[in-house]
């Protein structure tokens, strides 16, 4: 089990940010929070509360931060990065020189790296170096549910099993529940992925096209990500578990989703600039369906759900032609005897 004395440093106070650091000082780990907005951090650590982010909601006392993200990792027994996936990078490499020797590193962030479509882990391995230990937390999870308390299930990947345990034994409690695996493609890939396809019901919603269209668009955004995943050494128990199936049900049909809503607002007839301004946070499928397509294209996959978010998003397509142009596909079989095996 992970000493509950050992010091953990959370990197991003946003709200899933802001909701992981209060689970685990909830958890009696110390816990030291760092962002660059200096009104947040003064109040998440004088007030203890996140009035940006998560208002109104109390946090733990013993949940300190800081702007400092030297001050927050010194002493630290391993780091939980949680930025958005364009930040990812930058990140890393500032905590790189920072990091004590040994450290492990873990990371809530779901997305690519922007432009070149890598995976997040590839990225932190490539600054971090060999000797690190890393793990992707991801899974259906909404930070104000966090926050609150309400039960969670997560999963915790990485090639490092000591470490993917620390990391889940930190998190897992009453009403938080941390599985462990060692698929961290499957796992990354399902977490971004989602976010496309939920910007996909989110349009059928917007256009009041019934249960039946969102629990199709679920089914087959679903097909999508395990085909894609046979492409590139993901494996199907992944996707079909927490990190694909769960989190994709999760935000293709919660409203806490700010993808979801993108999709709401566009079926409503909004425009993009609009539809974003009035969530007021990143939403991670405008650059992640780019890079969802780069991945596909890259191995010679069909993803027609996915390619039709990407060119409603760039404004190529409106969403009504956007289902016209998925509706009038020729018909086939559902599922190829491929489809669980890397050809």
């Amino acid at each position: 089990m992970t000493d509950s004395h050992a010091k953990i440093a959370v990197l991003g106070s946003g709200s899933w940010g802001t909701a992981l650091a209060s689970l685990v000082a909830r958890h009696g780990h110390p816990t030291v929070l760092w962002g660059r907005d200096r009104a947040v951090i003064d109040a998440i650590d004088q007030q203890h509360e996140n009035p940006r982010y998560l208002p109104g909601l109390a946090l733990p006392q013993n949940l300190r931060a800081t702007t400092d993200m030297a001050q927050a990792v010194a002493g630290a027994a391993w780091v939980l990065v949680v930025v958005p996936s364009h930040a990812f990078g930058e990140t890393v490499r500032k905590l790189a020189p920072l990091l004590p020797a040994g450290v492990g590193v873990a990371w809530a962030t779901k997305g690519f790296e922007p432009g070149s479509g890598r995976f997040l882990h590839e990225v932190a391995a490539e600054v971090l170096g060999e000797g690190v230990p890393l793990a992707v937390v991801t899974g259906p999870s909404f930070a104000k549910e966090v926050t609150q308390g309400l039960p969670t299930a997560v999963t915790v990947h990485g090639d490092d099993p000591a470490f993917i345990q620390t990391v889940a034994d930190a998190m897992h409690g009453p009403a938080f529940r941390a599985y462990t695996g060692n698929d961290m493609v499957g796992a990354e890939l399902g977490g971004a992925m989602k976010n496309v396809l939920a910007v996909a019901t989110g349009v059928a919603d917007g256009m009041a096209l019934g249960l039946n269209a969102r629990a199709g668009l679920i089914t087959r955004g679903l097909n999508e990500m395990l085909r894609l995943a046979a492409a590139i050494g993901g494996r199907p128990e992944t996707l079909m578990g927490l990190a694909g199936l769960g989190d994709l049900v999760l935000t293709s049909t919660g409203d806490l989703s700010r993808n979801r809503r993108l999709g709401l607002a566009l079926g409503r007839g909004k425009g993009i600039a609009e539809a974003v301004a009035e969530i007021g946070q990143v939403v991670e499928s405008i650059q992640t369906a780019d890079e969802v397509m780069r991945q596909a294209e890259r191995h010679g996959i069909e993803l027609p759900i996915s390619n039709a978010v990407r060119s409603v998003l760039h404004g190529e397509l409106s969403p009504a032609d956007g289902l016209k142009q998925l509706m009038a596909r020729e018909q086939k079989a559902e599922y190829p005897q491929t489809l669980f095996k890397s050809e």
